[in-house]
């Protein structure tokens, strides 16, 4: 039922903002060179890398696939247009795409880059909680961004606290608190708090 009714929202998104994802596309392609989506593999279910979709919001030579290096505020690659859209999330629209492919979901764990580093060291040597997320399929938001675990996971205790809210988030599932989510995560790209 969670798939189907995120699938249809998903569908209906992607009809609606069409020509806001043309458009942020035709911006991010003449302020610098290269395509306007970048691809990034990511853990999927079952801990299953797959490709996420965003709109780039580097310049191109700057780009970072395997998500080892965390953007940061006022990051010197990042792009005008990318800054924007990071700071709005709207760079998070094309795994609308992902979600009608069955890659992802709309509510759920956030997918993290296969490279991410905390310390120097990949997610799953910090907390062998890590891999527990990945027992469904991750979201483009989740209860960790609108409980205020939104933005870069820099240290142990920041990734710590992902994992307790993902943990949490999985013990008391349910499609109402998803919809909560859903409207949540809208007030919190709207504020712009904590994003990067």
């Amino acid at each position: 039922m969670k798939f189907v009714i995120e699938w249809l929202i998903a569908l209906f998104a992607v009809i609606l903002f069409l020509p806001m994802l043309l458009l942020i596309a035709v911006l991010v392609r003449l302020e610098s060179k290269g395509p306007a989506l970048f691809v990034q593999p990511r853990y999927g279910r079952g801990g299953k890398p797959f490709p996420a979709f965003k709109f780039r919001s580097m310049r191109i030579e700057t780009c970072d696939p395997a998500g080892g290096v965390q953007t940061r505020r006022h990051d010197s690659r990042v792009t005008q247009i990318g800054r924007v859209l990071r700071q709005t999330s709207l760079d998070e629209l094309p795994q609308l795409f992902n979600v009608l492919r069955g890659e992802m979901a709309l509510v759920g764990p956030r997918a993290h880059p296969v490279g991410m580093r905390i310390d120097g060291r990949l997610c799953e040597q910090v907390d062998p909680r890590y891999h527990d997320r990945h027992v469904v399929r991750p979201g483009i938001t989740g209860w960790a961004q609108v409980s205020g675990s939104r933005g870069p996971v820099d240290t142990v205790e920041q990734l710590k606290v992902r994992l307790d809210l993902d943990a949490e988030y999985l013990a008391r599932w349910s499609i109402g608190r998803d919809l909560l989510i859903l409207a949540r995560t809208v007030a919190v790209c709207l504020s712009g708090d904590k994003a990067y």
